[in-house]
């Protein structure tokens, strides 16, 4: 089993998982990060650390955010970079963190920086 990341990550990006994480399992995207299932040691590091908390044991993401764990899984292993240091997160960062219903603002595109 994995950890996900979900909806309250989309257009903040806080990479202090990054940080903690002892396998890099992170990818990066346009304004979202993703754990690669089949990477995960389920170790659980990063989940305390999301400022957003965004991170969730598999077998606890919410149903509202279900979709989320095939998202993951997808867009780990379809092109995205994988981030293996701390970045400083997006600049609206703050001004996201708390709002809810973020998922039609989630850019799939990779990340470029």
């Amino acid at each position: 089993m994995a950890y996900v990341v979900a909806e309250p990550c989309i257009k903040c990006k806080y990479t202090d998982c990054v940080e903690v994480c002892p396998v890099n399992c992170f990818y990066e995207g346009a304004n979202f990060l993703v754990i690669h299932p089949d990477e995960c040691i389920d170790c659980g590091a990063c989940e305390p650390v999301c400022p957003t908390k965004a991170i969730f044991p598999e077998s606890e993401l919410p149903d509202k955010w279900k979709e989320y764990k095939d998202l993951n899984d997808k867009l780990s292993k379809g092109g995205w970079p994988n981030l293996a240091e701390k970045l400083s997160e997006l600049p609206e960062a703050d001004e996201y963190k708390d709002k809810k219903d973020k998922r039609a603002l989630l850019d799939t595109a990779p990340g470029k920086r």
